[in-house]
């Protein structure tokens, strides 16, 4: 039986250095984009990605665990031979995709993902586009790899496979499958929230050197297992038509505020955008919700810009934080973060900053993994994230990390520390106590979800009376802005405009003066409006609008499963894709217009991402 468990071992150790040569093989072969990367960051691309490494070696490792497990019962040569022609054909599949993938990325800018399979509709044409000295180099490339990986199986783990006759069955059996259950600890991607994604091994601002640690061939069947033909859903109308209905949907283009809709007095603040975790309009008096909750927003709201119609344009975190700093709308049955090919494509708040001398951080106190987080966050254009596994073990007391009280602490100090910087600077921070189970050191309030507002409400009280006798609040914009609403109260559909009504305040010594501002608007548009006011370009944020520019349309556009909601003037309808049918109008007249405004906003959205 040892000999048994060591074959299986040896598999799963056999196929890393398989993985790990190809990381300094891909940047040698693209050698151009490493003049200044140092020998350190040569080591953290394999050192980071060891982790997606391993998880291939995990799914690698299943089959021959499985054969292993039927030769407990069923004794013979076979095993030898089926681990031979099972190693040779993943030798020549590893080395295609590795082969392609390196030649693909000098034209794509992305590893290897179900693009490809797009090209293989015609390869006659595909073929057209491949220098013919290109074609036969990775032929060559290929043949070396998988004759390299096959006799590197062939010489040292195939004597190892099990010949012997096994003379405890049952306990053999058993032994065999409680290593399989370890198996799925690196096939998942460990023991985290997260679970494997491309984003575990990104560590750099170099984009390049965060590619470089991407497994190619996890890349790929991560990229099959969710590929969906985005530009065919949701085809409601002609091309004309649709045109026709967008058209009236978007900014005007005059993006120069005049004096009175001037909401800074300067150009150049230094910025914090605090994300509220699940902060639901429902939960905070100001906003006509419950009495007692949020003392401080309350407060607060009268001593900066109070946005009273703004709306989440989605129910989840990782579509709520691409609206609110990409200004791209979210959509209904995806998620554009979990695919890092496209993600990186959109325009974003910290990129526009970043190229007008801005450095842009990220802090979450949570797993920055989740859902791919962090290639989102490096490609949007963030220098340096701050996460869970930055605060010690004893202070990350909430299932998903560190609570508020402790990151908000950590913010204050850091905000400080740089408050003499000569260059202006954007810290996004991604707060968590609010989410779900709720799980804060404070029991002042009966219902779970509001204790916990109520926690991150003090958490932001006390951080802000703080930050207001430091000198960087002078030049200081603080924006807040919930990721998404809450189903409360409980009962409520979730479907119900009043589930996507949100906060947003500004604060801070940058803003010119209180006010409330009543128009209707949606995370999207906090890109448009900020920019603006920033006198920077915002042309490439299709969706979003300036909240403060009377000649931009305004209207609220929000999605939940499979369908969405439309809000402007003329009142509300909502729309189940689903079912085709209108499940909410009010009042009835206008209905059909507002229903057609919003499926050619999601015909538009789908159309755009099948592009991207």
């Amino acid at each position: 039986m040892k000999q048994r468990i060591l074959f299986i071992l040896a598999v799963f150790v056999a196929w890393l250095p398989v993985f790990v040569i190809q990381k300094p093989v891909f940047m040698l072969y693209h050698l151009s984009q490493t003049a200044d990367v140092s020998l350190t960051e040569w080591i953290l691309v394999i050192w980071n990605g060891l982790k997606l490494d391993c998880t291939i070696s995990g799914y690698l490792t299943v089959i021959p665990l499985l054969a292993t497990l039927v030769s407990i019962w069923l004794n013979g040569s076979w095993l030898q031979k089926f681990m031979k022609g099972y190693f040779l054909v993943m030798a020549i599949l590893v080395a295609i995709i590795f082969a392609v993938d390196v030649a693909l990325y000098g034209f794509w800018g992305f590893r290897l993902d179900a693009t490809v399979l797009f090209y293989l509709q015609s390869p006659k044409d595909a073929m057209a586009s491949v220098p013919v000295g290109t074609f036969f180099l990775q032929i060559a490339v290929c043949a070396i790899y998988a004759f390299a990986i096959y006799s590197f199986f062939k010489r040292l783990i195939i004597p190892l496979v099990p010949v012997t006759k096994a003379h405890q069955r049952l306990l053999g059996s058993l032994a065999v499958i409680l290593l399989g259950g370890l198996l799925f600890l690196p096939i998942r991607g460990g023991v985290t929230t997260s679970t494997a994604n491309v984003g575990m091994v990104y560590f750099s601002k170099n984009q390049f050197l965060n590619h470089a640690a991407i497994n190619p061939t996890f890349s790929l069947i991560a990229s099959l297992s969710k590929q969906q033909d985005f530009a065919a859903q949701f085809d409601f109308f002609p091309e004309e038509k649709r045109e026709e209905l967008f058209n009236q949907l978007v900014a005007s283009g005059n993006s120069s505020p005049d004096e009175s809709s001037t909401l800074l007095n300067t150009t150049r603040p230094n910025i914090l955008i605090i994300l509220l975790e699940s902060f639901s309009a429902n939960a905070i008096e100001v906003l006509g919700g419950e009495a007692g909750v949020t003392p401080n927003l309350n407060r607060l709201s009268q001593e900066g810009i109070l946005f009273t119609n703004l709306y989440a344009n989605s129910f989840r975190t990782d579509r709520g934080i691409v609206s609110v700093l990409n200004g791209y709308l979210a959509q209904p049955t995806t998620s554009i973060m979990k695919y890092p090919a496209k993600s990186q494509t959109l325009p974003s708040i910290a990129r526009t900053l970043a190229d007008n001398g801005y450095v842009n951080n990220m802090l979450y106190g949570g797993d920055i993994n989740f859902t791919n987080m962090q290639s989102y966050f490096f490609s949007s254009g963030y220098s340096h994230i701050t996460a869970d596994r930055d605060f010690p073990l004893s202070t990350r007391l909430n299932k998903w990390g560190a609570n508020d009280n402790v990151t908000f602490s950590w913010l204050y100090d850091s905000m400080v520390e740089k408050q003499n910087s000569p260059t202006p600077w954007m810290t996004t921070f991604l707060t968590l106590s609010s989410h779900e189970p709720f799980e804060v050191p404070f029991h002042h309030l009966e219902h779970p979800y509001l204790n916990s507002v109520a926690f991150t409400d003090s958490c932001i009280g006390s951080f802000i009376d703080r930050l207001k006798t430091e000198p960087i609040w002078k030049d200081l914009l603080v924006v807040m802005v919930s990721d998404h609403g809450f189903r409360y109260p409980d009962h409520m559909p979730e479907y119900d405009p009043r589930r996507y009504h949100i906060p947003m305040i500004w604060l801070g010594g940058a803003v010119k003066e209180p006010q409330i501002i009543d128009t209707y608007g949606v995370q999207t548009d906090l890109s448009a409006t900020l920019l603006n006011q920033l006198n920077l370009p915002c042309n490439e944020f299709t969706f979003s609008k300036d909240l403060q520019n009377p000649a931009d349309p305004h209207y609220v556009f929000y999605t939940f499963n499979n369908g969405f909601g439309f809000i402007d003037e003329t009142g509300l309808s909502v729309f189940d894709n689903e079912g085709e049918k209108t499940v909410l109008e009010q009042p009835t007249t206008g209905s059909t217009q507002r229903i057609e405004k919003g499926k050619a906003l999601l015909q538009t959205l789908y159309d755009d991402m099948g592009g991207r």
